[in-house]
């Protein structure tokens, strides 16, 4: 059985902690019989390259990041691990996907006002860390794009960090272009330090983060079973 490797970016916040937790326990519910381990980038402990080292010893395995988005971890802390390891493989992050658009849905849903993102004069900030990369920024324009499809309201792209538009200038842009109501949906994963950018951004409503969703779990398994179905290395 190849070991599935469930790499998060770590945080120093109890209630993001205990969410990622709770994600890595969904995964392992809908792939009974498979070695779920966990693993970190950054803060917590154990690294994905020690992870990496001890699974490698024990057969195949395959690390999927939970982060969601393309960038510096995915690109070089995860590749580096896996790296030295020819029967250990890494999974895209796990956005862009459908599923993860129909759980900002769901949270827009939730949120504390009466059909967010459904009324007239609204608009949706969707609200992601951010990275540098290119290839982040189009990870979550591919979302938006999903996110648009689902929403009548425009639904606009912005970052805590890393890219631009900041979020508070997009919350204030969309406030200058005439929406009456703006909605910040938080995309990010759990609780901790971006979600605590996104939600002091100035937005009139703010969307909870993705969390342990049923459906953010099933995108870490198709990326853990689609790099099964993949050929190996020649």
């Amino acid at each position: 059985m190849t070991t599935l490797v469930a790499c998060s970016h770590g945080t120093r916040f109890d209630e993001g902690r205990a969410v990622v937790r709770d994600l890595v326990d969904a995964i392992r519910a809908q792939l009974p019989g498979v070695r779920v381990e966990q693993a970190f980038v950054d803060v917590e402990e154990p690294t994905v390259a020690d992870v990496v080292a001890s699974v490698a010893e024990d057969g195949p395995a395959v690390v999927v990041p939970l982060l969601l988005s393309t960038g510096f971890h995915t690109d070089v802390d995860v590749a580096d691990a896996v790296a030295p390891y020819p029967h250990v493989v890494r999974t895209r992050a796990l956005g862009p996907h459908d599923l993860l658009a129909l759980v900002l849905e769901s949270r827009l849903d939730e949120a504390p006002a009466v059909d967010a993102g459904r009324r007239p004069g609204d608009h949706v900030v969707l609200a992601a860390a951010g990275s540098t990369n290119p290839a982040a920024v189009a990870d979550v324009e591919g979302v938006a794009d999903r996110l648009r499809r689902l929403l009548p309201c425009p639904v606009t792209v912005a970052y805590a960090a890393g890219a631009e538009p900041r979020i508070p200038a997009a919350v204030a842009q969309a406030r200058a272009d005439g929406a009456h109501r703006v909605i910040a949906a938080s995309y990010v994963l759990a609780p901790g330090y971006f979600a605590n950018l996104v939600a002091g951004a100035g937005a009139d409503v703010v969307s909870r983060p993705l969390g342990a969703d049923p459906r953010v779990a099933a995108v870490a398994v198709a990326r853990y079973r689609d790099a099964l179905a993949q050929p190996p290395a020649s």
